[in-house]
């Protein structure tokens, strides 16, 4: 009898662990995983320094780059239905990953579907799913819908549904570092707010500056 007890306990504490156990790192995304470097994933994306945006510069450097995967048959890209990758980087370090997936590949699928699939990669959802809007911060600019999500103490990840374009969108993210470039964001912003009126004294004065300039040299070279 107590030999059964033992059994029946560890079975139920393997049954209670079976999610944890077999989830998968909520930190990575095929080949990519937060907290990767500016350089390592332009060349994982073949993409040049060129392609990158600059969303702020201080107090931190944010930077963004956005990857189209290429849908060619025998690629591993082509099966994750991937329209598009957006990387967010802060100092150089990769701490969100947003996947906006194709609408054809989705066509029929419903948003239990889709859980489910996500589901059997990392796990069951962390919080049940529910059709809760949020505001999007600024790098994403769309009103969204959060579908599902899961966490654990470092990483997010959850899947959102745009009310505007009906989009997917799977988010990865540090929740640190995700956390320090937000609030770094809403520094940049309000320090861009209190030093807009003086740039656009400078941008007039350049720009008199130039046309003055360029006044000059053309009155000593023009011939009627």
């Amino acid at each position: 009898m107590k030999s059964i007890r033992i059994l029946a306990f560890t079975f139920l504490v393997l049954l209670l662990a079976a999610p944890t156990l077999f989830a998968q790192d909520l930190s990575k995304y095929r080949q990519f995983a937060i907290g990767m470097s500016l350089p390592k994933v332009l060349e994982r994306t073949e993409q040049k320094m060129a392609d990158v945006k600059v969303v702020h510069q201080s107090p931190a450097l944010i930077q963004e780059v956005t990857w189209w995967p290429p849908n060619v048959p025998g690629t591993s890209f082509h099966s994750d239905s991937a329209r598009e990758i957006l990387f967010s980087f802060s100092n150089g370090e990769l701490y969100m990953i947003s996947v906006t997936y194709d609408q054809g590949a989705l066509e029929g699928l419903t948003s239990e579907d889709i859980v489910q699939s996500i589901s059997a990669k990392y796990g069951a959802p962390a919080k049940p799913m529910t059709e809760m809007s949020v505001a999007t911060n600024d790098l994403q600019n769309a009103r969204e819908k959060i579908i599902a999500r899961w966490e654990d103490s470092q990483y997010s990840l959850s899947l959102h549904r745009s009310i505007f374009s009906s989009d997917f969108v799977l988010v990865i993210s540090s929740l640190r570092l995700n956390a320090e470039a937000n609030e770094a964001i809403a520094k940049a912003a309000k320090m861009e707010e209190q030093e807009g009126p003086q740039k656009e004294i400078e941008r007039q004065q350049k720009e008199a500056a130039d046309l003055a300039a360029a006044r000059l040299k053309n009155q000593k070279t023009f011939r009627p």
